[in-house]
This record gives structure tokens, sequence and C-alpha cells, in this order.
């Protein structure tokens, strides 16, 4: 949602705020958009900032991860920890508001395609230390069955015939690859109705970064990540879901050709380095996946139908994807569980 859509976006910060960080005065304050809260980008004598606010601060949530991202930076990890104000909080409340300053993220974005397979293997590993400084940082989770909600395939069949009831009779083309688009999809829906995964299941539950995929990556010169953030979605959860779900946000061509395997088994490699996840556990976390994007007909609606209150999973799941997935399953959840076997570093970027 544009930051310029908000109702308190003409509100003027409290007075003196910036000094609260012990930054003077003469600190220049960018509004930044985008976002579900109000940002700026603070300049202050040669340093940036980036200044948050929360309009209703879960005190608790924000202290354990801003408690979890100092952990993390104390580590060694490419994680910038909150900035403490004079009264050595990280959180600070003005006016009923809740504001926290971090460190400007430098770097830049790069696509999961752009990497080499070391880069993506140091990625995964990445993702595995994180794991494993998060459970000594926050406390090991007990272990025990999960019970993960599963979509119905019946549900979607109905949603995408709802869907097909309000696409426009209008003759032009793009309702008609509305509808064949749904039509396939519904096809795929029922030939693949009885795959659908347990909703008991056995994996090490552990705390999640949340959203690791390349949006929320930044990379230095050297090639390394330089930041990681996107650390509101931390949650509790199966680790191998997580490392599934961002091998499939990271290495999704976003076509027919469906996943750069690859750079998903060097990635899935890296992070066996550092946490001991077997076959089970990722094949199941494969098939959920590809499920719920087999389910995912919140997303059509968005992009066929424009619709803007459909609740997607939020992974941007494409329809070339889904059926690219659907007819490559078995080869899927061999590919992600396989052992890796290193891939020259002088190949070509995929694609």
């Amino acid at each position: 949602m544009p930051t310029s859509s908000r109702v308190h976006d003409d509100e003027p910060l409290p007075p003196r705020l910036p000094r609260r960080w012990e930054i003077e005065a003469g600190a220049v304050l960018e509004p930044l958009n985008g976002g579900r809260e109000r940002r700026w980008r603070v300049n202050a004598a040669g340093a940036s900032y980036l200044l948050r606010e929360h309009r209703v601060p879960d005190r608790k949530a924000i202290r354990l991860r801003h408690e979890a991202m100092k952990a993390l930076d104390d580590a060694g990890l490419p994680v910038l920890a909150p900035v403490a104000a004079r009264n050595g909080k990280t959180l600070v409340v003005a006016g009923g508001l809740g504001y926290e300053l971090f460190p400007w993220a430098s770097g830049r974005r790069r696509d999961g395609l752009e990497l080499t397979f070391v880069q993506c293997e140091r990625l995964g590993a990445l993702l595995g230390q994180l794991h494993v400084e998060l459970d000594r940082a926050t406390g090991p989770v007990q272990q025990s069955m999960l019970l993960l909600p599963t979509s119905r395939a019946s549900a979607a069949i109905a949603a995408v015939d709802a869907a097909l009831e309000e696409t426009p009779d209008d003759g032009t083309d793009f309702s008609a690859l509305t509808v064949r688009r749904l039509r396939e999809r519904r096809e795929l829906l029922s030939e693949f109705a009885d795959h659908q995964p347990p909703e008991i299941d056995t994996s090490v539950v552990g705390r999640l970064h949340g959203a690791f995929h390349q949006e929320h990556l930044r990379y230095g010169r050297s090639g390394e990540v330089s930041a990681v953030l996107g650390w509101d979605a931390m949650t509790l959860g199966p680790l191998a879901g997580e490392v599934v779900g961002a091998a499939a946000r990271l290495f999704a061509c976003g076509d027919d050709r469906g996943f750069d395997l690859d750079r998903v088994q060097a990635f899935l490699h890296g992070h066996r380095t550092v946490v001991d996840l077997d076959a089970g556990q990722i094949q199941s976390a494969v098939h959920r996946a590809w499920w719920e994007r087999l389910c995912d007909v919140a997303s059509m609606r968005q992009r066929y139908l424009g619709d803007d209150t459909a609740e997607s999973d939020g992974d941007g799941a494409s329809t070339a994807l889904v059926a690219w997935w659907s007819a490559n399953l078995e080869r899927t959840l061999d590919a992600f569980a396989v052992p890796y076997t290193a891939v020259a570093d002088d190949n070509p970027a995929y694609g």
C-alpha cells in the first residue's frame, strides 16, 4: 500500500524525535514510499538510518525481534541490529506511537538466478546459520508433531468456478486468456485432487526468518550478502518449510522453465552443511509447497480479475510455475532431496 494513501501521512513527527537517538537537529528526514507503516531515511553527519513508525506497537513482539536481531548481529551475521536510544531501549514510544531506528542497509538486490552456484551454496549456509543462531538467541522450541492446515482441492475448484462466473464475457483477448488459465487450473486440481499432503507432519521446528527471498537480501561489492532484511515476518515453524519456500522464491524462472534445479540443490546443500534435515522432511515440505500453490486461486484472482481483496500466499506463484511443477512433481521431489553434485562456477547464470 503506498504511503500516500494513508490518512496519517501528513501528521508531523513528534518534535525532537531524532534526538532520542542522539541524532542532531540538522538531520534530514526523507519519507519513503511503500510498506504498511511510515518510514524515513535519516541522513545525519555522514551516517544514514532507517526510521520506522508503528501505529499500534506490539511491544512484546518488537522486543523479541530486536533481541534476536542483536544476537544475530553479535554473532557476525549480516543482520542490522536496531540502534538503541539514549535510554538504552530500541523501541521509542512517543505520542502513543512506536519508533525504531536501524542503520541504513547498503548493497543491492540480486535475483537468485544471477547467483553463481557457489553463491547459492553460501546463501543456503547463511540461512542455516540464521536458524542455528535464532535457536540460541530465543531458546530452543519444543519439538512435537505438527498440525498444519491443508488447503482443500474441492474448495479451490469452487473458487475457480466462482472466478469463471465473474469473468466478463466481453470478447477481449484478456478475458479469453483468463478463462483459459482458470480452466487449466481447474483441470490440474481435478487431476491431482488425491495428492493432498497430510495435515499431521513430523519436522524440526524452530524460529524462522519468515520471508527469506531476494526482496529482503542485499549484496555488497564482493558478491556476498551484506544485509538480511524483512525481520517483521519472524515466526515459528518447520525449518524444512522455510528452506524449501526460500528456494522456490529464489530460483523460480518466472516462466514455463519452472525452477533452476541446479541452483536449488546448491542452496539446499549449503543449508544441509549447517542444519541436518533429512530428505523426508524436505520432500514433505516440497509436496506441501506445491500443493498450496496449486490451490492458491486468490493469486489468480488478483492477476486476472484485479481482486485486491483476495488473500493469496504472497509468493507471487505464477500460473506457468504451477503447471510446470505439477507436470514435474516427482522430479522436483527428488531434486530437492538428493545429494548435491557441484557444478563448475564458470557456467553462465541461468537464462
